[in-house]
């Protein structure tokens, strides 16, 4: 059995409420193991087996079916979010800056050439973007709220999901289920 998160886009947010006791529920329907949830936000931590691709096609399509609208699914095992809450995408220099947020944007494919030049094209002015593998590291000085990237026209153009989580949630998904911790027996 593999450990996963799953970062699921459209929970908990533009009026798409939806309790986590209801999501763990929907997960464990689906016959996954050791459903736990991660704040508010869209984060399940769940056992199956070893088939990622073929999990986010199923838990998307499941959900869909449930919830009545689309919940993009990005899995990564917890040994991958280990290596994402690690991964040195700017000094740490420039994370401290008042005003500065750093946000990780799990993106259902690794970036290719031409996609990491698309996605480098969506830059807002003043941030800065760091592609690693399938991960868009975006270290933002006005803030979320301010400025006008969007998500929504980088899938668009790109034709593929992605959703975001702050780096200080990513961190403590990583402290919380590491990559060396024995999954729960199962119920």
């Amino acid at each position: 059995m593999t450990r996963y998160v799953a970062f699921l886009r459209a929970i908990n947010v533009g009026g798409r409420i939806v309790k986590m006791d209801k999501l763990r529920a929907l997960f464990a329907s689906m016959g996954f193991a050791g459903v736990e949830t991660f704040i508010a936000s869209g984060n399940v931590i769940f056992d199956a087996g070893p088939n990622a691709k073929s999990l986010e096609k199923r838990i998307s399509d499941s959900l869909r079916k449930a919830l009545g609208y689309e919940v993009g699914t990005m899995l990564r095992t917890t040994a991958e979010v280990d290596e994402v809450a690690r991964h040195t995408a700017f000094p740490a220099s420039e994370l401290g800056k008042p005003g500065t947020s750093l946000h990780v944007g799990f993106m259902a494919q690794a970036f290719t050439p031409k996609s990491r030049t698309t996605a480098l094209s969506f830059l807002p002015p003043g941030d800065e973007f760091h592609l690693h593998r399938s991960e868009l590291y975006w270290l933002t000085r006005t803030g979320v709220g301010n400025s006008d990237f969007s998500l929504a026209r980088l899938e668009k153009a790109l034709g593929y999901l992605g959703t975001f989580r702050n780096v200080t949630t990513v961190r403590k998904l990583a402290e919380k289920y590491p990559p060396t911790r024995p999954a729960p027996a199962a119920r």
